[in-house]
């Protein structure tokens, strides 16, 4: 069962915490031994990642930035041809060069030169909305994708080097076998929902056979969210494995 993209060690960004709350929730993770970040363009908790990398930089918790590996997700408002580029600069803190203008961004956010993976958020685009964020979503504001005029920007954040990896996120079997038909780089990742009550079976032996890595969001089921349930840390089969071998379901869950 996949539980991360890159290792064991893997921490989503809370959405909910607040700025502040959010960088104290990373620098703790990254103390306990957190190597690799989850976060997104629509989750607002980029500047708050970015915020403890430098802090954990400084005081020694870790090396340097290479230290580290970064995901964040290309929000469905900025899921356009020409809107790609910007989006992944807004996310990193840069200055974007456009016909020789220099238009220094307002976001800085990551505070970053790049991310260690840069997905697309879901198959899906939203119009862009007249203020900045993408949430919430609104069904009637949603639109289908330019997935190949998407997938070609995406191509060129890895390209310059403001990526380096790029994936997608929520693809089924269809969805990839559509990008795979003309992606000049396939997609190093599929991430999705995971976990022993819902094991993606299919999608993870298409993912292998196409040299996808398929990565889990929710491993342990998002138990206290509004859009999922208990099942996994209240699974009666986990419990008595968690006890069997002396460690708590979230220790044992998502393995």
């Amino acid at each position: 069962m996949a539980a991360s993209c890159v290792s064991d060690q893997r921490r989503g960004v809370p959405v909910a915490e607040g700025r502040a709350g959010v960088t104290e929730s990373v620098l703790s993770a990254l103390s306990a031994g957190y190597r690799h970040f989850d976060t997104a363009s629509a989750y607002n908790t980029e500047a708050a990642l970015g915020d403890a990398v430098i802090q954990a930089v400084r005081d020694g918790i870790v090396g340097s930035r290479e230290d580290l590996y970064i995901t964040t997700k290309l929000a469905v408002t900025d899921a356009h041809p020409g809107r790609v580029l910007p989006a992944l600069h807004k996310s990193l803190r840069l200055v974007l060069a456009t016909q020789l203008i220099i238009v220094t961004l307002a976001i800085w956010n990551l505070q970053m030169e790049y991310v260690d993976l840069y997905l697309i958020h879901f198959p899906v685009s939203m119009r862009p909305p007249v203020v900045e964020g993408g949430l919430p979503v609104v069904k009637e504001d949603l639109v289908e994708m330019d997935m190949k005029g998407v997938w070609e920007e995406m191509e060129e954040c890895h390209r310059r080097g403001l990526a380096r990896a790029i994936g997608v996120s929520n693809f089924t079997c269809k969805k990839l076998e559509y990008l795979l038909s003309f992606a000049k780089i396939p997609p190093a990742a599929n991430q999705v929902e995971v976990h022993p009550h819902c094991r993606q079976n299919k999608l993870r032996a298409f993912c292998t056979e196409k040299g996808i890595q398929l990565c889990a969001f929710s491993p342990l089921g998002a138990k206290g969210t509004a859009w999922a349930n208990n099942s996994v840390m209240e699974c009666p089969v986990l419990k008595q494995i968690a006890h069997e071998k002396g460690k708590t379901v979230a220790q044992k869950g998502h393995i």
